[in-house]
């Protein structure tokens, strides 16, 4: 992919005001200072990442993030795109807003999840506004809009309990209102894609339909007899409910107690994240064998500077009676099953959850964070995906 010149921003409303991300140096040499201070832990007792991070590879990423990683390339790397702030519901929501040069461009609005962020879109943005200039079609030009979840980033943190997965669906309905579209599709992945889901039950006016790279279709009761690819799906909950659920249980019943030990150590919030970027993408063994050590630490360091553990975990304790088994939805959906997700789903379930289903595609390689992991492989599902909804 080659770099693209975003079209001119939109004139931004009364209600909607223009944003830069802009860290003072001395947040930046406060971290420095807190990394160089790190008082590690003793070292795990076994040859492998059943305990969590292993020390030796949290010392090295730390050690690069305190010596070599430099914020203001990444910060001069978003702040290239147009981004915005609007009040809507109380909070303010900031988001990342690129309309195509294309005026028949569709709409569409990208959600991340958790330990997620718009970090994880900034490689989708040129090839999905501006297909022509990478190798693709004028036709499958979109116009984007990527909010930061409340509580994540640089949105607001809610101050009071209530913030579902609903509310926010029923924000971002407003939101593209907002920026005045008629009719706009969604994606996401993760937390994303519960956000995707529950627009996808609201069904509001102007919705075409979603494209969703992780999917909530389990049956409400597990059959006896099952095939091949079911019962992995159900041993693959089984691990993410299991071995690999620590963060998703201590941030679904103490997301305060998280933030407390995370607010106060740099260390702490990459190791917390670092094991999840490890654990659940399409890797041989480390993390860095799927992201680069600098895409890792932009999330990171994202996470940091917006002092976020507490807030962004609320969203597991906010949501915790949700499940894997999923509503059944009527609205055209497109999915997009990636080899290493966890869980990985049927198609016979897919099929029988999603009853107009427009697209499925199985990609050849890629984990939970596809957007991160395989932007080129999402971009070619999402312009598939919803292609037909353009008629």
């Amino acid at each position: 992919m080659t770099a693209s010149t975003p079209a001119p921003a939109p004139a931004p409303s009364a209600l909607v005001r223009p944003f830069t991300v802009a860290i003072p140096d001395s947040e930046i040499q406060d971290l420095k200072q807190r990394l160089a201070r790190t008082r590690w832990p003793d070292p795990e007792t076994v040859p492998d990442w059943s305990q969590g991070v292993r020390l030796e590879n949290a010392k090295s990423l730390i050690d690069y993030w305190g010596r070599e990683y430099d914020w203001r390339r990444f910060e001069s790397e978003i702040n290239r795109f147009p981004q915005f702030l609007t009040t809507i519901d109380g909070l303010d929501i900031h988001f990342i807003h690129v309309k195509s040069r294309n005026p028949n461009a569709m709409p569409l609005i990208l959600t991340h999840g958790w330990p997620g962020s718009i970090v994880e879109f900034l490689k989708l943005i040129g090839p999905l506004t501006d297909p022509v200039a990478f190798g693709g079609n004028v036709e499958d030009s979109f116009d984007v809009v990527i909010p930061s979840l409340p509580g994540f980033g640089f949105s607001q943190k809610p101050t009071e309990a209530g913030w579902t997965v609903s509310r926010i669906a029923a924000a971002w309905v407003e939101l593209m209102a907002r920026l005045g579209y008629e009719n706009w599709a969604a994606q996401g992945g993760d937390w994303g894609a519960v956000v995707t889901t529950a627009l996808g039950v609201m069904r509001p006016e102007g919705l075409l339909g979603i494209h969703l790279n992780t999917q909530f279709a389990f049956p409400a009761e597990i059959p006896d007899t099952l095939s091949s690819e079911e019962r992995y799906a159900v041993e693959s909950l089984a691990l993410y409910n299991g071995d690999l659920g620590g963060s998703s249980h201590l941030q679904g019943t103490k997301p305060e107690t998280v933030g407390f030990a995370l607010a106060d150590s740099p260390a702490g919030q990459a190791a917390w994240i670092y094991e999840k970027f490890q654990s659940k993408t399409d890797n041989r063994g480390l993390a860095e064998d799927a992201l680069s050590t600098d895409d890792m630490l932009d999330a990171i360091s994202l996470y940091w500077f917006t002092n976020s553990a507490a807030s962004s975990g609320r969203i597991y304790w906010e949501n915790k009676s949700g499940s894997f088994a999923g509503p059944k939805l009527t609205l055209p959906v497109a999915v997009t099953v990636f080899p290493r997700d966890i869980p990985r789903l049927p198609r016979s379930w897919i099929e029988d959850t999603y009853a107009d289903l427009i697209h499925y595609g199985e990609a050849g390689r890629g984990g939970h964070f596809a957007a991160f992991e395989q932007p080129e492989i999402l971009i070619s599902e999402i312009r598939t995906g919803l292609r037909s909804l353009r008629s």
